[in-house]
């Protein structure tokens, strides 16, 4: 019985729960004085565990009216223990249990009882109510006297006995099985009122067992033997058959009675009807057992006390699961800390769940720990197939995700790749690795002939071998003539669909391959081939990437193909432009390089030019038209050309570069031109020149250091205003002049000045290096060359921009090889003068030209007597040629004239000019002078 004090003052005790009691026995219980002598006011006076050998009549509360005489609440072979129910103010009441005489509790019987208490009094709210507030009801329902007698009848109703709120009771009754003679009693109508067939029990224990139901009787006998040989307490609920065949739910209690030797005698207790419990709780059951999530519910103790079916499929049998912990179940072994957490979960208000890998491979549940009062409920979700469909979608994010960086990389790649080799590099760079592939070959379409463009992964040998394959005989054949990928797993599939090509199976090792015809506006232009080192199966995923892949090398090749041609015509143009050969002259020996920029394909505006002047004269120049592009070789051509044609007129370096600049004016370009334009006169050793904005030259004097020439350019062609600034310098026989553009010396990141005066001492050691191999004869400017641009332009610093180098050796004229003479201003020079050239021819043994070289020579005399003024002077020189030079100080241009047929003169210039290999006019100083060129013999 369960004890509240019905007020917080005290005073009186009111009955709220029972069990295993009848109601007879009760009714005298449900209000008593808390001051009374009995065992739950003895207990709630002294706030302590109290056992009373025998049951007296209770003292009822202050105000209540007496009962009936009755002794159906005295129970004279029983006793009364009684336990405190702990509260914050003292205690809220008492627990108190009916035994027997015979079995006094024991020390162990009084901690659980004190424990019960204990539990109950921690999860009781104390709530001041007036006396009719109290439920004096049953605690599990109205049960017999468990010891004999006949159930009471239900009380009446009444106002102060029976409140409303009072739920309805089970009905209940006794029973005893003799184990000796096997006859079984039930006190009262026990039976009836579980609706079980008198007659087919007969009160015998036999004939009982077989009205169990068929699934409840082995464990129930096994439980009873069990009991009566350990001599424990019997609880059970089990099924029954009724008499109109449906089963009723029951529940026993029952202790086992010995005899004076310990034997076993008896086995007696209470049972009542939980049919409607279980009803309620089949269907929740049913529901909780054939639902589809798995269920467990978990005690307090945090220990499993049911299993549904599904949680059964997931976890294992409920004989290893019901009554272990929680957390040693397989699945949550695999969460951190997981005893932690479900204790929390309990100890909370708040759910917890989680994803958890179940006890097979490659399955997952959905954990979610629910608190509930005493306990907690687990629900698991086999989330396997979902995980598997987010893993495929994931999968094929990521796969998507691949394919689009893939395609973008290459993109890039192929934008950024200019010529045929960048789009092979960019091919090989982004689409071998992420296929694991080992090999690839772009081939080329000309003429119905494949071209290798360009390959990795094969040896020279075979890409020699395959180079120039005709279509027809090729095995891309078929794939380039349908426009269909071909994509070969095996070597074995290879010979399979090529049995007439085995020399190209496993060839280079390759154990698979796809072939990708490269397609542009629907012709075909090329194929590329990716191979590997072993057997690959092509998914489709594959074969539609790959072939998606080939339409962006198609395109990129078809660009690069554009690209270079317009790249070697861009080429071809610029090598035209510059000369091709350098001559080869009496004043100087030359060699020149031009290197091209290391950064792209793109044309450059850099050039060189040596232009053979009269009297063994040279003039040399360099120009760079600033940037890159047809715009700029086609304004470098303009300018070569133009400047070729001012040294035709025998200007003198100041203008040439005037009529330059005009030109570079007048064509309205932004990009800058520099310029040096400089002669050299092989007779008087000097080198005179004029800078616009161009490096300084080199120049290394015979035996001597490289040194620059002073530093003073003028502004840039096109920006300048003339005049320019001339320089003179003595070049004896023997110097070396090097004339370069920017591109030679300035390196992005590098001090010019360093770089220059790396070009100085670079040109300074070759002439050393030179010297010292050859047994100190000269180097030639070419071997020259090759040594400075090796030096300054190595391969860890490429060219940025392109450059250009000339280097020349001078080479004086002799004394004994020049012969100048003054003539008087009378018609008497002609004959003078006639007579010194043929003296002079007989000392230089040239003879042979002594008739035409005198008619040349009186002629120009003649004319410049009648038609010029004087002084008149006369040079002769030998070189490779016979050069004679009439000057005189008039500035009149000759020119050849056309005499009627008639006409006695104006035919001098036309002898003259029929007898020299060419003849000329140039302005000096003082006047200007004539001068022809005879060939002489070698």
């Amino acid at each position: 019985m369960a004890h509240i004090r019905a007020s917080a003052v005290g005073g009186e005790l009111a009955l709220a729960a029972s069990t295993g009691l009848t109601r007879a026995f009760t009714r005298s219980w449900d209000y008593i004085s808390e001051d009374g002598s009995v065992s739950p006011a003895r207990c709630v006076q002294r706030d302590a565990f109290v056992y009373l050998p025998h049951i007296g009549a209770p003292e009822l509360a202050y105000g209540r009216p007496p009962l009936p005489p009755t002794t159906a609440g005295l129970l004279p072979d029983a006793g009364m223990a009684a336990a405190p129910l702990p509260g914050p103010d003292g205690p809220l009441g008492a627990l108190s249990i009916v035994v027997p005489l015979s079995r006094a509790p024991d020390p162990g019987c009084r901690a659980f009882l004190e424990e019960v208490a204990q539990w109950v009094g921690g999860r009781l709210r104390w709530r001041p109510r007036g006396p009719e507030g109290v439920t004096p009801g049953l605690l599990l329902g109205r049960e017999a006297d468990p010891v004999g007698g006949s159930p009471a009848q239900p009380p009446t109703p009444g106002p102060q006995n029976e409140p409303s709120t009072r739920p309805e009771a089970v009905e209940a009754g006794t029973w005893s099985w003799d184990l000796r003679t096997g006859e079984l009693t039930f006190g009262g109508p026990v039976l009836e009122t579980l609706g079980v067939d008198p007659v087919a029990v007969g009160g015998r224990i036999d004939r009982w067992t077989v009205l169990i139901h068929p699934d409840d009787q082995p464990w129930v006998l096994t439980e009873a033997d069990r009991v009566i040989r350990t001599r424990g307490v019997l609880d059970v609920q089990y099924r029954v058959a009724r008499m109109d065949g449906t089963y009723a739910w029951i529940r026993s209690r029952a202790h086992v009675t010995t005899d004076d030797d310990g034997e076993p005698v008896r086995l007696s207790g209470t049972t009542w009807d939980t049919t409607a419990t279980h009803a309620a709780l089949e269907s929740v059951g049913r529901a909780l057992l054939h639902m589809s999530d798995g269920f467990l519910s978990v005690a307090s103790d945090g220990r499993i006390a049911f299993v549904n079916t599904a949680a059964e499929r997931m976890l294992g049998s409920p004989r290893t699961l019901v009554g272990r912990p929680l957390w040693e179940v397989p699945v949550l072994r695999e969460v951190p800390e997981a005893a932690e957490r479900c204790r929390r979960a309990a100890a909370g208000s708040e759910p917890w769940s989680s994803e958890v890998p179940g006890p097979q491979d490659h399955q997952w549940y959905h954990l979610r720990l629910v608190p509930v009062p005493d306990g907690l409920t687990v629900y698991l979700t086999d989330i396997t197939e979902r995980r598997r469909r987010e893993a495929e979608r994931r999968a094929a994010e990521h796969a998507a995700a691949e394919r689009a960086a893939l395609m973008a990389r290459l993109t890039r790649a192929l934008a950024e790749a200019a010529t045929a080799h960048d789009v092979v590099e960019a091919v090989a760079e982004s689409v071998l690795p992420p296929f694991d592939a080992t090999g690839l070959i772009v081939l080329e379409l000309k003429e119905e002939h494949l071209n290798v463009v360009g390959s990795t992964g094969y040896s020279d040998s075979f890409v020699e071998r395959i180079h120039g394959t005709s279509v027809a005989s090729a095995a891309t054949g078929e794939a380039m003539r349908s426009h269909t990928p071909e994509f070969i797993a095996s070597v074995e599939d290879f010979l399979a669909r090529h049995p007439q090509r085995p020399d190209l199976a496993n060839a280079e090792g390759m154990q698979a391959c796809a072939f990708l015809p490269l397609i542009v506006s629907g012709r075909p232009i090329g194929m590329s081939v990716i191979s590997y080192d072993r057997p690959h199966h092509f998914d489709e995923d594959e074969r539609t990437l790959l072939t998606a892949l080939s339409g962006l090398v198609a395109q990129a090749l078809e660009r690069a193909g554009l690209y270079d041609a317009a790249i070697a015509h861009a080429h071809d143009l610029q090598h035209a432009l510059l000369p091709r050969v350098l001559p080869s002259l009496p004043a100087v020996t030359a060699a020149a390089r031009y290197l091209p920029s290391a950064r792209g394909a793109d044309v450059g505006g850099d050039w060189y030019d040596i232009i053979p002047l009269s009297a063994d004269r040279v003039a040399l120049v360099i120009g760079d038209v600033m940037g890159h592009g047809m715009p700029e070789a086609a304004t470098m051509g303009r300018l070569r050309t133009a400047v070729r044609t001012l040294s035709e007129l025998e200007l003198p370096p100041e203008d040439i570069l005037a009529h330059a600049n005009d030109l570079v004016a007048e064509l309205d370009e932004e990009s800058f031109t520099t310029c040096i334009y400089g002669i050299y006169d092989p007779t008087t050793q000097m080198f005179t020149y004029t800078n616009a904005g161009h490096p300084p030259p080199v120049v290394a004097l015979p035996h001597g250091t490289a040194t620059f020439l002073p530093a003073d350019p003028d502004p840039p062609l096109g920006v300048a205003a003339p005049p320019f600034a001339v320089h003179d310098v003595h070049l004896p026989g023997g110097s070396v002049l090097a004339l370069y553009t920017d591109g030679l010396v300035e390196i992005p990141g590098h001090d010019i000045d360093e770089d220059m005066a790396c070009l100085s001492r670079t040109l300074t050691t070759a002439l050393y290096t030179a010297g010292t191999q050859t047994d100190g004869h000269e180097a030639e400017p070419d071997e020259l060359c090759d040594m400075v641009t090796a030096a300054v332009l190595s391969s860890d610093r490429p060219a940025p921009d392109d450059a250009a180098l000339l280097i020349t050796r001078t080479r004086a004229t002799a004394a004994e090889d020049i012969a100048v003479w003054d003539l008087p201003d009378e018609p008497t020079a002609c004959a003078q003068a006639r007579r010194l050239v043929r003296d002079q021819l007989e000392e230089w043994d040239l003879g042979e030209l002594e008739m035409t070289t005198e008619l040349i020579v009186s002629e120009l005399v003649g004319n410049v007597v009648r038609h010029a003024r004087g002084p008149i002077g006369l040079r002769m020189m030998r070189s490779h040629s016979l050069i004679c030079e009439v000057s005189d100080g008039s500035i009149t241009t000759p020119h050849i004239r056309h005499p009627a047929a008639l006409d006695e003169g104006g035919r001098g210039l036309q002898l003259v000019a029929a007898m020299a290999q060419r003849w000329g006019t140039r302005y000096t100083t003082t006047g200007k002078s004539i001068w022809c060129e005879q060939q002489v013999r070698v």
